[in-house]
């Protein structure tokens, strides 16, 4: 089944956000009001809704020798995709993760880097060598 997801968030910054998605990330706008949009990334639908300043408290935890963000969201898109969006935001020089490979020679290795939005969400993209082991055990 190829499903897509709606994830809806808090924004600080409704302009700040369609910016960050649209121009940086290159998203597409879907529709939207002063005071909440929706992008569609990668075939999936974020909706940001203004609420002003909030605070989220998270961990972190660790993955083979990372510590990671246990508070974020992402897509998994295909290594030409990752490539290309990887070395054009670090051209920009945004803070991007450095690019790792996570449980190398093992089932479900993938490509990884992080991205912070302007709200301080963490956005992950993944790019998996085996698309079959996204979801193996």
């Amino acid at each position: 089944m190829n499903t897509k997801f709606h994830l809806a968030l808090p924004c600080k910054n409704i302009e700040e956000t369609r910016e960050f998605y649209v121009d940086v990330i290159k998203a597409q706008l879907g529709r939207n009001t002063e005071k909440w949009l929706d992008i569609n990334l990668y075939g999936n639908q974020l909706t940001f809704t203004y609420t002003g300043h909030f605070n989220f408290e998270f961990k972190n935890y660790k993955l083979d020798d990372y510590i990671l963000p246990s508070f974020h969201f992402g897509v998994i898109v295909p290594v030409e995709t990752w490539g290309e969006l990887y070395s054009r935001l670090f051209k920009m020089d945004l803070e991007v993760t450095t690019e790792a490979t996570f449980m190398q020679d093992k089932k479900g290795e993938h490509l990884s880097f992080f991205i912070q939005d302007p709200n301080g969400y963490m956005l992950e993209f993944k790019s998996f060598k085996d698309n079959d082991e996204i979801f193996a055990t």
